[in-house]
């Protein structure tokens, strides 16, 4: 919300459902002053809370591609180490024995909402920056409703991309880890690349990705899809996987599609 207050939204936090289409009544008699409205809901508004599906189906009937829904969550994991950390009460912990049932209770009510969302970003291996720059590729001169393709690379040692609708494995190419002067050194860097695209099937396998992804994205923007994440994985995330998602995303952006590339464990 600090984000969305940044670039421009009015933002209210914790409004209860049944009162977000009296407010868009009252920004609509602006005059356009309010044409920017960013609205948090979460479990917090308690029995309030199941009105939010109802709400948000019936406003987009009105409002059509005005109205947009990002959806966020974590793994049970994370969830539960930030409310350690934070000391923060759950607010369904009242109805639940312990934390995790109260997480699990809140997933069960929050997965209508997942499958309305245009936008979805899996938090867990986000930084607190990493997040903001997801928000603000999404809503920063968005002028446009074509489809916003996240090219992200990944570790497979850390764990598969969850939040990725398309995942290639490029550990099948040759590493540059084991090069002693390649090492420390990342596939956003030119020696790097070089190094991995010099072999002939790796170029072999850039050129069928980006075939296969010439072909979908138009089915997908067809289908209404606001966004799509490919993700490539290798061992650590530094060298390979990162050529590709580069490459990739630089050639996905030449074919005039919005792209945000994204390294999640380049700096582990």
């Amino acid at each position: 919300m600090r984000v969305m207050e940044d670039i421009g939204f009015y933002c209210i936090d914790n409004l209860p459902p049944l009162l977000i289409p009296k407010f868009v009544d009252i920004c609509d008699q602006t005059g356009g002053s309010l044409n920017k409205v960013a609205i948090a809901v979460d479990i917090r508004t308690g029995d309030m809370f199941a009105d939010v599906y109802t709400t948000l189906k019936s406003l987009r009937s009105e409002l059509h591609e005005q109205l947009k829904v990002i959806y966020t969550e974590a793994s049970d994991e994370i969830l539960l180490r930030r409310y350690k950390e934070t000391r923060r009460r759950h607010p369904l912990a009242e109805r639940c024995s312990s934390l995790p049932e109260a997480i699990q209770l809140e997933r069960e009510q929050l997965q209508p909402l997942q499958a309305i969302a245009d936008y979805y970003i899996e938090t867990s291996r986000l930084s607190t920056a990493q997040l903001g720059e997801e928000i603000r590729e999404i809503f920063l001169d968005n002028t446009t409703d074509s489809m916003l393709i996240k090219v992200m690379s990944f570790g497979f040692k850390y764990g598969v991309s969850t939040e990725a609708d398309l995942v290639f494995d490029v550990r099948c190419v040759p590493n540059p880890y084991y090069i002693p002067e390649l090492k420390t050194h990342t596939g956003c860097e030119q020696i790097v690349r070089d190094y991995v695209m010099k072999f002939p099937q790796s170029q072999k396998l850039l050129q069928k990705v980006t075939d296969l992804l010439e072909f979908l994205l138009p089915l997908y923007i067809a289908e209404g899809k606001s966004q799509l994440v490919v993700a490539f994985g290798c061992t650590g995330g530094k060298h390979r996987s990162v050529t590709f998602a580069e490459l990739t995303g630089e050639a996905i952006r030449q074919k005039g599609y919005r792209v945000h590339k994204l390294h999640r464990d380049i700096a582990k």
